[in-house]
């Protein structure tokens, strides 16, 4: 192979890259507004929850827990009568309602072990089970104050569990949103532009051009490999300090040259896995129809939108064969974590395979289309 020639070919990919406008506006778009949209917008954490109260007993303590809901939380508790249960459930106009029953203080005084209602609208689901964990908590807190106002918090308990968080202290959704939204970007761009560029070339028959020249396939494809990669990732590293890190606030634990790295081996298996695909095609709709579920299903089982140990293990393990999952597993541990070589070397190492597997398969089936078209 002659470097000359693939950097000749990677720079004419530059160049038409350049020229495609609505392809450099995706491209800015992926990578700063939707980032930062799909961070602020999409929330596991309670905030602002609805919560109405049904308050049959009517004392201080049924009040004091009452009043104990706040923001940022929960919004003011509203008060309704137990008959409006199903119908504010129904109209969604509430997400949890709490029923405190008659007699509820004298009972727990005399120690009956009288019963608090929680009703909760389901269908949210992340804000069901995180606030129904938060409703608890706070019942349970002013009730041991109530009986015991002198003694600590944890004095009538068995034991005293104390919770550290690492990494995400806040628990804030937004810094995991964030950091896997910049790796979807990269999956997503790394599969569609090295492919699109395929594609267009057969389809504007400059194919032909490059036959005609002293290059071979391999040297094509790598110039095409460059060229692509490199600017998603001079893109992908801007956004991680301007977007993620600037605009959002969000952390970075550890070596960005780490990540660097991690990623030029991530985006060699990309858009060999993209050249491979555009030789399976003839036309630019063939080629979307047939991303469409590579990017689905490497988006959704890679581990960046739900862990990969809630998944069914036949899943699991089949994952195992995509570099998505790998990367997921890379970023985290370095961007989050702030892991060395020495905890992430099993990743880079699978990530330089399955790009070796990608890049081979892909050369034979795009010798075969250069063959075809001559």
């Amino acid at each position: 192979m002659n470097l000359n020639n693939i950097a000749r070919l990677g720079i004419k990919e530059l160049f038409s890259l350049k020229a495609d406008f609505i392809l450099m506006l995706l491209i800015v778009y992926i990578f700063s507004l939707a980032i930062h949209s799909i961070a602020t917008s999409v929330n596991f954490e309670v905030k602002d929850a609805s919560i109405a109260i049904v308050d049959e007993d009517r004392s201080f303590l049924s009040r004091r827990i009452s009043s104990a809901f706040l923001p940022p939380q929960f919004k003011p508790a509203g008060f309704i009568a137990a008959d409006r249960i199903d119908t504010v459930l129904k109209d969604g106009e509430y997400v949890f309602v709490v029923v405190f029953p008659p007699n509820f203080e004298k009972d727990l005084r005399l120690g009956n072990h009288p019963e608090i209602q929680v009703n909760i609208d389901a269908s949210a689901i992340a804000l069901a089970g995180n606030g129904a964990v938060y409703i608890q908590q706070i019942i349970n807190r002013e009730v041991i104050k109530y009986l015991a106002p002198n003694r600590p918090l944890s004095g009538n308990l068995p034991l005293t569990v104390n919770v550290r968080k690492l990494f995400n202290p806040n628990s804030s959704s937004r810094w995991f949103n964030a950091l896997m939204q910049l790796v979807n970007s990269i999956t997503m761009l790394g599969i569609i532009l090295t492919g699109a560029a395929l594609i267009r070339e057969r389809e504007h028959g400059t194919i032909e051009h490059l036959l005609v020249m002293p290059v071979t396939p391999a040297e094509i494809m790598l110039a095409k490999i460059w060229a692509n990669g490199l600017v998603i990732l001079v893109v992908a590293l801007l956004s991680l300090w301007l977007v993620v890190h600037g605009w959002l606030g969000v952390p970075i634990q550890g070596s960005v040259l780490l990540f660097t790295a991690g990623a030029v081996l991530y985006l060699f298996s990309l858009t060999s896995l993209s050249i491979m695909l555009g030789t399976l095609t003839y036309s630019m709709s063939q080629f979307g129809l047939l991303i469409i579920p590579v990017v689905v299903v490497m988006y959704l089982l890679s581990g960046g939108t739900t862990p990969q140990e809630s998944m069914p293990d036949l899943v699991r393990w089949f994952m195992q064969l995509s570099p998505s999952s790998h990367f997921v597993s890379f970023s985290q541990a370095v961007l989050y974590r702030g892991a060395g070589v020495n905890s992430v070397w099993p990743q880079l190492l699978t990530l330089s395979i399955s790009g070796g597997v990608f890049f081979i398969i892909a050369l034979r089936r795009f010798r075969k289309a250069i063959e075809g078209a001559a």
